[in-house]
């Protein structure tokens, strides 16, 4: 055999030593490549990010912080558990986390309801009031305005919506009017989930997703309101429509009807801790009782009725041999008698018999609320993240935000509608459904898009709620409480028609809610603002003015709605289209800094904080550093890494660097560089 042919035996033989090196020196140099190839690219993010931070630019964010979150798996695998590891993990990790999280939800579920009733002891008598002024409800603009107030007072949609049916089925209020109410309920409802997402505000990114989240709930319900109240203003499209589905049905009372699902297992504890009188409210409304002498707070939980002497004749009820039926009348027919309830046990909860003012009792029941409420939703956070990892993880972002194969894929946004309508009729609330959601959406489970369907389905199941007040009246008053429950199904399912199924206007809403989560990322205090500002501040200025005159509301209105218009339309154009614009509109550098950026009021506030800090006893200082940051402004940095925080005095905004020794090393401790600060 020559040297040639067992040359070519050795190459051919795989088990050879020779061949396992050159494997080996091929392996190592795909490896080295990779490296220098993540090298070079490493260094040139660096160096991008060096030069953004020396130019006082922002840094941009190459990941999506509304992308799903990945969430690693940090444990063991099961293959290299002990025994007793094995046994922890099933009783610990797949047991007791799920069953924590249960009942973490229950209690969150339970302080919502707690929630509303301190919102009903505190602003309740106030919300019957306002329902009482029929004047004021026949102005659409103040029905609107009254339905969001009184919504917000009593925390849930439910309760004013069924209290618009009970002023309506009284006769006190016509249908058309009341539509208003209706719109402006659904607004109002939205305020409890953008509360709740505020427990998420220790992480940024997660805040941002949470309140962005919560805040889609509110953008759909104003931008359902902005186009559907002048037509129904002009056209009474929805009085007319309903009024022919209940002329076209043979009606019929249902004296009793009320479905308690969820309320079945909450109301146990709740009524522990404060028990309400639901109709009192809707009394004050008809004008049944005087709100001065109205009681929220019950203090007989068992009635009886008794007969008494008064001076009206009457006949008692008689059985077939002629005994009297009921326990109070004398033998005597002739006798006068009438009944009357009186208590019999008084009701037993925390808070019953204190002698504390009911304004009193509202507001320690909603501090105590809100600390109930943001401990559950801490843990449960807590909770979720430490069980929805790995593969377990991937199996639930999947399953949620799963689309069918093509072409049916535009199918999963209408099957997740029906099942946020199905989820919320069960719960009998869309502030429970919605407010679950919020911090699912903060840890990156589930997607904008995919919460934005649900949300519109919980807008629609709440309207059983109203449906089943309406079928409980009686008489000639049973078609309109129907129709004003209608108004509300449809109202909502008209909404859902301009700004769901067209997919340019499905993204309006989502982005809205998306511009809103980055601004309170990087303004935190912009969450409190914005909630004060659009349940409290707008709907009384608008209010108020109405009150006076409707020429004056539309003195005031109109140009705020031009110049509104205006901005909206030229921020399109300088996004997309800046050609189009002249040199000067391209963007609003030529306007003072506090017309177009919050960085001059979060100076203002960043020295407002910092003074009550200095004031208040109970907030501790950290010494370490105090003098270099005392003058920056209000920054939500990455609590995961270090950040360097630069602020630049001339253009008054921050930007961010992640402090690694590249950075550190790149500047001299004696050069004029900007003064940096660590959190």
């Amino acid at each position: 055999m020559t040297r040639t042919e067992d040359t070519e035996d050795l190459v051919m033989d795989p088990d050879h030593p020779s061949n396992h090196r050159q494997e080996r020196l091929r392996s190592f140099g795909r490896v080295a490549g990779g490296v220098r190839r993540y090298t070079g690219s490493f260094k040139k993010r660096v160096r991008k990010s060096v030069n953004s931070f020396i130019d006082g630019g922002e840094i941009d964010e190459e990941v999506d912080p509304w992308a799903l979150t990945e969430m690693e798996q940090t444990s063991e695998p099961w293959s290299e558990l002990t025994t007793c590891g094995k046994i922890q993990r099933v009783v610990v990790d797949w047991i007791g986390r799920p069953l924590g999280v249960i009942i973490l939800l229950y209690f969150f579920i339970c302080s919502l309801d707690l929630m509303s009733s301190a919102f009903r002891l505190l602003g309740g008598k106030e919300a019957g009031e306002v329902f009482a002024d029929s004047t004021l409800l026949n102005n659409p603009i103040c029905g609107l305005m009254i339905g969001i107030l009184a919504t917000v007072l009593v925390q849930s949609s439910s309760t004013s919506t069924s209290i618009v049916v009970s002023i309506v089925s009284a006769g006190i209020l016509q249908v058309k009017p009341a539509i208003f109410i209706v719109m402006g309920a659904n607004i109002g409802t939205s305020v409890t989930n953008t509360i709740v997402s505020m427990a998420q505000s220790g992480n940024r990114n997660e805040f941002r997703r949470a309140f962005g989240g919560a805040t889609i709930h509110d953008m759909f319900n104003w931008l359902c309101v902005f186009c559907l109240l002048p037509v129904e203003v002009a056209t009474h499209y929805l009085y007319h429509f309903t009024s022919l589905i209940v002329n076209s049905f043979n009606m019929t009372t249902n004296k009793g009807t009320k479905v308690e699902l969820l309320k079945v297992l909450t109301k146990p504890f709740s009524k522990k801790i404060i028990d309400i009188d639901s109709k009192v409210v809707a009394k004050i409304a008809l004008g049944d009782i005087d709100p001065s002498e109205a009681k929220l707070l019950k203090v007989w939980c068992k009635k009886e009725e008794v007969a008494v002497f008064v001076n009206t004749t009457m006949t008692p009820p008689t059985t077939m041999a002629g005994e009297v039926t009921r326990a109070g009348f004398p033998q005597d027919p002739d006798m006068v008698t009438e009944y009357i309830e009186v208590g019999v046990e008084k009701c037993k909860y925390l808070f019953a018999d204190t002698g504390i003012s009911e304004r009193g009792v509202g507001a320690i029941l909603l501090i105590l609320t809100l600390i109930l409420l943001c401990t559950c939703l801490i843990l449960m956070v807590k909770l979720l993240n430490s069980i929805l990892k790995g593969r377990m993880a991937g199996i639930i972002k999947r399953v949620i935000n799963a689309d069918f194969p093509r072409p049916w894929h535009w199918v999963s946004g209408y099957l997740a509608i029906i099942v946020g309508a199905g989820v919320t009729f069960i719960v009998q609330s869309s502030s429970v459904f919605t407010s679950a959601l919020t911090p699912l959406v903060g840890l990156g489970v589930i997607t904008l898009e995919r919460v934005y369907p649900l949300t519109l389905g919980s807008n629609i199941g709440t309207t059983a709620t109203s449906l089943l007040a309406a079928m409980a009246s009686s008489g000639d008053k049973l078609k309109n409480s129907i129709q004003i429950a209608l108004c509300h199904l449809f109202f909502n399912i008209s909404g859902i028609l301009i700004w769901y199924p067209v997919p340019f206007m499905r993204r309006i809403p989502v982005n809205l809610a998306k511009s809103l989560g980055n601004t309170t990322a990087k303004y935190r205090w912009f969450a409190i603002f914005y909630l004060f500002i659009m349940f409290f501040f707008i709907p009384l200025l608008i209010f108020g003015l109405s009150m006076i005159s409707m020429w004056l509301l539309l003195i005031v209105g109109v140009p705020f709605i031009l110049l509104s218009t205006f901005v909206v339309v030229v921020n399109i154009l300088q996004a997309k289209k800046p050609h189009l614009l002249p040199k000067k509109l391209r963007n609003w550098d030529f306007l003072p800094l506090f017309m177009h950026s919050l960085a001059p009021l979060d100076s203002v506030i960043t020295k407002v904080m910092h003074a009550f800090g200095r004031c208040c006893p109970c907030i501790k200082k950290d010494n370490t550093g105090e003098e270099d940051g005392k003058d920056l402004p209000l920054h939500n940095g990455n609590t995961a890494q270090n950040l360097a925080v630069h602020y630049d005095a001339v253009n008054k905004r921050t930007s961010t660097l992640p402090l690694n020794s590249a950075t550190l090393n790149s500047a001299e401790p004696d050069s004029e560089a900007p003064r940096t600060h660590s959190v």
